[in-house]
């Protein structure tokens, strides 16, 4: 029993560290959908540690790009999270990111309330190969 948990050891150790270090500092590209037509956004993160920090690019309902800051967020093995927080019509509108990294994409959900009912969404969001693809959002997506 114990040799499996030391031999369990590494692999963990080793996607942790992977994790780490491919997310040091990346564009990530995805496509999102709030009730209207697809829109695609860019994720910037970069990790100190076990701490995420970076930026949500998306674009406003009138066409412009609008850059939140995330909060909170962590990276713990190949886990992250994070929060985005809007400002909308003098209304702020938390979402709260989970998701699991394995190489270029990260998956998991996205969670929210809106008019007082707890909405969740599955995410997706790919490695871009550049700042170009990041903006057009290619090979990315967020599903209802």
């Amino acid at each position: 029993m114990c040799l499996k948990k030391i031999a369990a050891f590494p692999a963990f150790a080793l996607t942790a560290v992977l994790a780490l270090g491919f997310l040091a500092e990346a564009n990530w590209t995805m496509k999102g959908r709030q009730g209207g037509p697809d829109r695609k956004m860019t994720l910037k993160l970069k990790t100190e540690g076990d701490k995420v920090t970076g930026k949500l690019n998306s674009p406003g309902r009138d066409g412009a790009d609008r850059e939140t800051e995330i909060k909170d967020g962590k990276l713990k093995g190949d886990e992250i999270s994070f929060s985005v927080t809007r400002e909308m019509n003098g209304n702020s509108m938390t979402s709260k990111y989970t998701g699991k990294v394995a190489g270029d994409t990260i998956k998991g959900k996205m969670e929210m309330e809106r008019n007082g009912e707890p909405v969740s969404r599955d995410w997706e969001a790919k490695r871009g190969t550049d700042t170009k693809d990041a903006k057009e959002g290619k090979d990315a997506k967020e599903t209802k």
